[in-house]
């Protein structure tokens, strides 16, 4: 069976696009770094799906993993104990920072309520109604995390809940000592609950921080009674050649979220790892936080079974290995080509910066569809995003493929961006 060639003809309303613009693949299977579409084409996978394929397709060790969930027919409800949430819950604590490993988890769908959770738990420990979010972040989709990102999707939901600040980090030297610490002295430390900040900013251009930034976050929050949230949804789980992009830095915040690769894209699931004090206010006190599926017996199964993988297949030094073959290929890519302005990343998570010459956005936009038609011609899936590229394969990708899959880049590259 075959999509219709109209996507207005489908039953199906589409994510984050006018429906008649919606170019949909029909993914029929899959294995390793590939997929594959009802056409029989076969593409690699540079974006790992929605940044949530850290295993890769078809991972035999998942599909049984989610057979014997499935075969269970486990039904309960999201207060409810049972074998796989406790190996999940404890799983997943074992890899967390430091200081959180004797916390606690709640488990919930996806990484914007991840986020939510997180929020409402630091709102409610705090007594306080103001975070602080950066200028540059996305957080999720809901009403309430568009308002605290500073991404544009949140345009149209203006004005928000009010319960922002955005902070214009730039990353500098010194990024603490000065725009921080004087919003936290404008606004009041006694009326902000929490500073929420992506582990690496991923879908808005994966900006790395410098060493030792979020000491000196961790740092002010902590002298301030503020909490510190780490948004490790997409920056987590291997990532960045690390456990959770924070791990860089040897920091341990309050609480850290995440989602997408939790699972590794086999089921739908996020959490947030909470540290022993902020659990431990719970003991008597409600916890205003909960929904239906939440530690559904299929997510908290693919839970456990993505952390033994991660352990088992070496993933996460995988991945930091894979992100020093990778820097100097895409170093040899952007020498060749003066339209590329920049190339930034860490482990297997990077942003190519594409720009032209005389500073025509109009051009740069007609280009870049140019170059989106390439890449699919081309069967290669990649994010893109402005004038922004991302390269996010599975963390089992080898080296000869991601050379390979590089090769394909540079072709669509040229085809679409030299000048002739």
């Amino acid at each position: 069976m075959a999509l219709p060639i109209n996507p207005l003809d489908s039953p199906v309303l589409f994510t984050w696009t006018a429906q008649k613009d919606a170019v949909p693949q029909w993914i029929t299977g899959g294995r390793g770094v590939h997929f594959m579409t009802d056409d029989g084409a076969r593409w690699l996978d540079f974006g790992s799906m929605v940044w949530n394929a850290n295993l890769g397709h078809g991972h035999s060790g998942m599909t049984a993993a989610m057979t014997l969930a499935a075969s269970r027919g486990l039904l309960v409800q999201p207060s409810s104990l049972f074998d796989d949430k406790l190996r999940a819950a404890r799983s997943l604590l074992e890899v967390a920072p430091t200081g959180l490993r004797n916390g606690k988890v709640f488990f919930c769908l996806s990484g914007a309520e991840a986020n939510e959770n997180a929020v409402k738990m630091a709102l409610l420990y705090t007594g306080r109604r103001k975070i602080i979010h950066r200028s540059k972040s996305y957080h999720g989709a809901t009403l309430a995390m568009l308002a605290l990102s500073g991404d544009p999707r949140r345009i149209p939901f203006e004005p928000s809940n009010g319960m922002g600040i955005a902070w214009d980090d730039p990353y500098s030297a010194s990024p603490c000592d000065g725009d921080l610490e004087s919003i936290i002295e404008r606004e009041g430390a006694e009326t902000i609950a929490a500073v929420l900040l992506e582990g690496i900013v991923g879908a808005n251009g994966v900006f790395i921080p410098p060493e030792g930034y979020f000491k000196r976050v961790r740092e002010l929050c902590t002298r301030h009674g503020i909490l510190l949230i780490a948004d490790e949804i997409l920056s987590g789980f291997g990532r960045t050649g690390a456990w959770f992009a924070i791990d860089h830095d040897g920091v341990t915040p309050d609480l850290l979220t995440c989602g997408k690769a939790l699972t590794g894209g086999y089921a739908p699931g996020a959490a947030v790892v909470v540290s022993p004090t902020l659990a431990h206010h719970f003991d008597d006190k409600l916890l205003s936080c909960g929904l239906t599926g939440y530690a559904h017996p299929l997510t908290c199964a693919a839970i456990a079974a993505a952390i033994e993988t991660y352990r088992k297949e070496n993933l996460i030094p995988r991945a930091a290995e894979a992100g020093t073959w990778l820097a100097p290929m895409l170093d040899s890519l952007a020498a060749a080509r003066p339209f590329v302005r920049n190339v930034r990343g860490k482990g297997l998570l990077w942003a190519v910066d594409l720009f032209e010459p005389e500073g025509d956005t109009t051009a740069t936009a007609a280009r870049m569809k140019a170059l989106a038609r390439s890449l699919q011609e081309a069967r290669i899936h990649m994010h893109k995003r402005d004038h922004q590229l991302f390269i996010a394969p599975p963390l089992c990708i080898a080296r000869d493929e991601l050379a390979q899959g590089l090769a394909i880049v540079a072709r669509c590259l040229d085809a679409t961006w030299r000048t002739p």
